[in-house]
């Protein structure tokens, strides 16, 4: 199993640092982004992670267009010309706030956000970037094989093998076409009265958009309460599943990319109750073709 790299609280940006991106110099903390966010004035700033990354995904979002679906936060060029500064990177803050009990409305800014990115190249630090969250998409994509199971933990290996077990190849006439997408979307969509929603803090993936729509309807089934039923809220969140064979197979790849990303992360790698259940949810899904479950509420 790779290590663990569960981030800690950041000290505040520096002086040098807010005076870089034109930030006043009064940083608050921001609830979320693993204790790493801070707001000075109209700048939000965080530590950079892969230096690579930040530079393509600022370059991404400056030249994105506006659009009437949904906002973006633009990044702020540093005072010496580049994305970052002192190993910190800053965005524009964008208002509103996450709500995670709306995952129609998040897959909905979530298919209009990736049809801006269709045509957006696959990035080259995907080869090089590691990671539990790397790690754990390649795994369910079945590009890396599992190091250990699940973390030591025996049930945990369990559910992670009883979905693994659930995969199938898609058909040559149905395989989703992969792009550049957001992987971490329901808790990152920002809402506010008479905006478009926002989208924020974005993890870049290589793989099909309908893959993100299924993280958001795993994460609000895993860690919200939505129950069963969001399970069939489909790629847009209106309900139509066009391939329910193929939303199946990503739904299953979706739940092995949290299950296995909480197993590396630990250090308490023993399932939950609502993990158990929608790994039953799930597996009842593909049972039934896609088609329905028949499932109450848990």
């Amino acid at each position: 199993m790779i290590e663990s790299t569960q981030p800690s609280e950041s000290a505040p940006p520096s002086a040098a640092v807010l005076a870089a991106f034109g930030a006043p110099g009064r940083p608050v903390p921001l609830p979320g982004g693993q204790g790493q966010t801070w707001r000075d004035g109209e700048v939000v700033l965080k530590p950079t992670g892969l230096a690579a990354e930040t530079a393509w995904r600022a370059e991404v979002l400056t030249a994105l267009p506006a659009s009437p679906h949904f906002r973006v936060a633009r990044p702020v060029r540093a005072a010496n010309g580049g994305w970052t500064a002192e190993g910190w990177e800053a965005w524009q803050y964008v208002a509103g706030r996450s709500d995670p009990g709306r995952p129609a409305d998040v897959l909905r800014t979530a298919a209009a956000f990736h049809a801006a990115l269709a045509d957006v190249p696959r990035p080259g630090f995907l080869d090089t970037r590691e990671g539990p969250w790397s790690y754990a998409a390649r795994v369910a994509w079945e590009e890396s094989p599992l190091d250990d199971g699940g973390g030591g933990d025996a049930e945990v290996a369990a559910l992670i093998a009883q979905l693994a077990a659930e995969r199938r190849p898609f058909e040559p006439s149905g395989a989703p076409a992969p792009q550049v997408v957001h992987g971490d979307l329901l808790g990152n969509v920002l809402f506010a009265d008479g905006l478009p929603p926002a989208v924020i803090d974005w993890p870049p993936y290589w793989y099909p958009a309908d893959w993100a729509a299924a993280v958001v309807v795993v994460d609000a089934l895993l860690w919200y309460g939505a129950g069963p039923a969001v399970l069939a809220l489909g790629p847009a969140g209106d309900g139509q599943v066009p391939d329910p064979d193929a939303w199946a197979q990503l739904l299953v790849r979706a739940l092995l990319f949290r299950l296995v990303t909480g197993a590396v992360l630990g250090p308490d790698a023993r399932p939950r109750p609502y993990e158990r259940a929608a790994v039953a949810a799930a597996r009842a899904y593909v049972a039934a073709g896609g088609q329905g479950l028949g499932m109450s509420k848990k």
